[in-house]
């Protein structure tokens, strides 16, 4: 089943259910999913459709630091609970040593050996891990991986 089809009856699943949250977390999904799908001007593929989930992650997760610092409680409740509708249609995040091996790999295969490099180890390693994991958090553990004394 296609993602998009499993957004779909989710979404009948939530109206059903009368979960609002959900049904308003669903909807501003297929909306925006329709709107790449205008703009791409053909049928959006999993893999576009996981494109656009992982911003809305991102996203989620820049509006739940903002209200915290606001000490806006009710505001991070509601978007840590869209956050968690979202990811629940993301691949499974990687652990941090599948994360941290991953990285030593992809330093060996473009022999990078200073912070320097960072820009080429990342874009060698950002297909592997699209989805998978947070882009901030790889781009610290990458930068500190080669930091270490001795590079990898």
């Amino acid at each position: 089943m296609s993602l998009l089809q499993r957004i779909d009856d989710d979404l009948k699943t939530a109206l059903k259910s009368g979960d609002k949250i959900a049904v308003s977390t669903l909807r501003f999904i297929k909306s925006v999913l329709k709107n790449r799908e205008i703009g791409k001007g053909a049928p959006l593929t999993d893999e576009d459709v996981i494109d656009v989930l992982t911003t809305l992650v991102k996203q989620r997760r820049e509006s739940i630091e903002g209200f915290r610092r606001g000490g806006r409680a009710d505001l991070v409740e509601k978007e840590e609970r869209e956050l968690a509708i979202i990811k629940s249609y993301l691949p499974e995040e990687l652990s941090e040593e599948e994360l941290s091996r991953l990285i030593k790999e992809t330093i060996e295969e473009t022999g990078a050996v200073s912070v320097r490099e960072m820009g080429k180890v990342m874009k060698a390693l950002m297909p592997k891990v699209k989805g998978r994991a947070d882009g901030r958090k790889v781009s610290e553990m990458v930068k500190a991986e080669l930091e270490a004394p001795g590079g990898s």
